[in-house]
């Protein structure tokens, strides 16, 4: 694993223009920029060949933030089982993290983040870290400077209830009599996305059984006034939605005190039940750490005990979510992606000349076909009826495919030569078909659901903690209507609606919105060649304003960059320091526009090609995989080696030959 740092103060200029530069550089060797591409490509493929696993897949480190760390530590503490070693290799990795003005921050190079520095704080407590060391007073000075504990968000003073160091009546109430709401009223769990969905059922047993378990020790140094931890707040005015939520949440509480018993056991048996068929074959709880955590609290809190298959599964799960480093320190990974990582090694791979029956591609291809999915799950709810085919994100995740996977392993399948097509034609057309039926009424496409736009699950005073439904996106659609384009269906009404919906989204400026990728730079290098495969001429006026923007915000080294800031600064927007993954999002949005002879264009490939190092791999410690905009920011550590390659086969060889013929020959049929 290659280690992410947090030596950064946080004090970037946005309008900053020059790259940090990884430690180990490889210049050009002369011959312009098609020379310098190709050895740069010819190292590139040998990379990615070598980190190929045996049974095909790729799967690259995922890296987040400590709270999953921190989190891990205090699940095991609630549990009984946190064992010297294991607290000892997190708090490694944990004091690692740590910036100098001793705070913790959620992405490489931002600020200072509150629960995320109470969170670390308390894990290197229960590691047996001192109070009075100076890292661990400078944290605790900062929280304290910050407003203390109660200006933290709902998840950290939950965890910090579990122990007595909150009340619990001091928390927003989650009633497990939701799992009762039919699906056509609002607020019922269907309305949540995915992640929440999966993460709030659980935690509304854990409310009702509200547990507290000895503290190991006080974390008066925490609060402001220790005397008086959970000051008061006046409510928001009742004509705003904070206020009107403000005083359902207090109509919560005081029901919780009526509520019928039966009912309420009835609700909480329910709830369990819906957790247990969601468990996947690994034991994980849609092959997320989060929802399984607290999936695990829950089902011990109904009596499971630890050696019960249900749980032991489930720790078993959470167990290899860890990444082991060789200094010795242990660190979580919020996920696994090797559906979405072998996918895009596969296209990078093709793409940049790869023979489409070269044993690498095939191997890849086999593992794929075996992962598609075709029972149905949560998504169904909206879409009954609608035949499965969906590929998930994860090694296991049945009951979750996601639109975006899906797209992008068809792209991948299509580029190989397999040994039997019928199968992988087969396979292909079952998740198109399945794509197409989760269009979004408004012509979009979301992540996971159809339709999931409801306006109210982001007011609940609980859900604090970052995006908590999952609407339609460019960058998700862009990729369904690319691989519809290539399957010959640019003229399919599915298609033509999901162009318009992104032709009426280009925000002023050119650009389009990164809602799984940071931020316009990955929006719109999903987009362009998105509407360029679907028909839409490089001449269009959509296509040129795209063009412009980016060539605006190329950075003087000749890469692109652009911090996660910008999903709440505008000053950010396209600016940052260059990075490998965000150079190359830039370079295939140019290419697709025509811009291959572009002065812009030659600069970003000379930029990648300076910047590989021996090893033919790049080194990026920025963070441009998005969980929550702003919220929630993910490292994929293979990010930096798929998406150059990509960019640089498609500088030498062009749009995909293989797609652009059977797509021109499906149409012509």
């Amino acid at each position: 694993m290659t280690a992410t740092t947090g030596g950064s103060t946080g004090a970037l200029d946005p309008r900053a223009t020059t790259a940090s530069g990884p430690t180990e550089t490889t210049p050009p060797a002369g011959g312009g920029p098609r020379a310098a591409a190709e050895r740069a490509t010819a190292r590139s493929v040998e990379h990615l060949l070598g980190r190929q696993d045996a049974q095909g897949w790729w799967k690259g480190d995922l890296a987040t933030n400590v709270t999953m760390d921190a989190e891990d530590l205090l699940l095991r503490q609630f549990l009984g089982i946190l064992d010297a070693d294991t607290a000892g290799a997190a708090a490694l990795f944990i004091r690692g993290e740590q910036r100098p003005d001793g705070t913790w921050a959620t992405f490489h190079g931002g600020p200072g983040e509150l629960s995320a520095t109470i969170e670390a704080y308390v894990a290197l407590r229960l590691a047996g870290d001192d109070p009075g060391e100076p890292h661990m007073a400078s944290a605790a000075r900062w929280v304290r400077e910050q407003g203390g504990i109660a200006r933290s968000r709902v998840f950290t003073r939950l965890w910090l209830a579990l122990f007595g160091w909150w009340k619990w009546d001091d928390l927003p109430e989650l009633p497990p009599e939701l799992i009762f709401l039919p699906s056509w009223v609002p607020l019922n769990i269907y309305d949540f996305g995915c992640w929440a969905r999966q993460t709030i059922v659980p935690l509304t047993i854990v409310f009702a059984k509200r547990p507290v378990r000895p503290a190991p020790f006080p974390l008066d140094e925490l609060h402001t006034d220790p005397a008086n931890p959970g000051p008061a707040t006046a409510l928001a005015p009742l004509v705003s939605w904070e206020g009107v939520f403000q005083r359902i949440d207090k109509a919560l509480h005081v029901y919780r005190g009526i509520a019928p018993r039966r009912l309420r056991r009835l609700a909480v048996q329910t709830a369990a039940r819906w957790i247990i068929e969601r468990q996947e074959n690994d034991g994980c709880f849609g092959g997320i750490q989060p929802p399984a955590v607290y999936s695990v609290i829950a089902l011990h809190l109904l009596g499971y005990d630890l050696d019960h298959p249900v749980m032991r599964a489930g720790l078993d799960s959470l167990d290899r979510f860890t990444v082991w480093r060789e200094d010795g320190a242990r660190m979580v990974e919020a996920c696994q992606s090797p559906v979405w990582d072998t996918c895009l090694a596969t296209i990078a791979l093709a793409d940049a000349g790869l023979s489409p029956d070269h044993p690498a591609l095939v191997k890849a291809a086999d593992w794929m076909l075996g992962e598609q999915i075709v029972r149905p799950g949560d998504w169904a709810v909206r879409r009954p009826g609608l035949v499965p085919g969906g590929w998930a994100f994860e090694f296991h995740n049945d009951n979750y495919p996601d639109i975006d996977d899906t797209a992008e392993v068809v792209l991948a399948l299509r580029r190989v030569a397999h040994p039997d097509p019928e199968r992988v034609e087969a396979a292909v057309r079952r998740g198109a078909r399945w794509s197409v039926g989760m269009q979004s009424r408004n012509g979009a496409w979301g992540a996971f659901d159809a339709d999931n736009t409801s306006p109210f699950p982001n007011r609940l005073p609980f859900c604090d903690f970052g995006e908590v439904v999952d609407p339609p996106s460019a960058d998700v659609t862009a990729h369904v209507v690319e691989m519809l384009a290539y399957e010959g269906k640019a003229h399919h009404p599915a298609a033509r609606r999901g162009v318009a919906w992104l032709l009426s989204h280009q925000e002023p400026s050119g650009a389009w919105f990164g809602r799984w990728g940071v931020n316009y730079i990955y929006g719109t290098g999903a987009v362009v060649p998105a509407l360029t495969a679907a028909g839409v001429p490089v001449s269009h006026p959509a296509v040129r304003r795209a063009v412009a923007w980016l060539t605006s915000v190329q950075n003087k080294d000749g890469g692109w960059g652009e911090d996660l800031r910008s999903y709440r600064d505008p000053a950010w927007i396209g600016r940052g320091d260059s990075t490998a993954s965000q150079t190359a999002w830039a370079l295939l949005a140019l290419l697709a526009a025509g811009e291959r002879e572009s002065e812009a264009v030659a600069q970003g490939v000379a930029w990648l090609a300076a910047t590989q190092r021996e090893d033919g791999s790049w080194d990026e410690p920025y963070f441009t995989g998005t969980g929550f905009p702003w919220d929630f920011s993910i490292n994929y550590h293979l990010y930096r080696q798929v998406f150059p390659l990509t960019a640089l086969g498609r500088y030498l060889h062009g749009e995909p030959r293989a797609l652009a013929a059977r797509a021109a020959g499906r149409k012509a049929g």
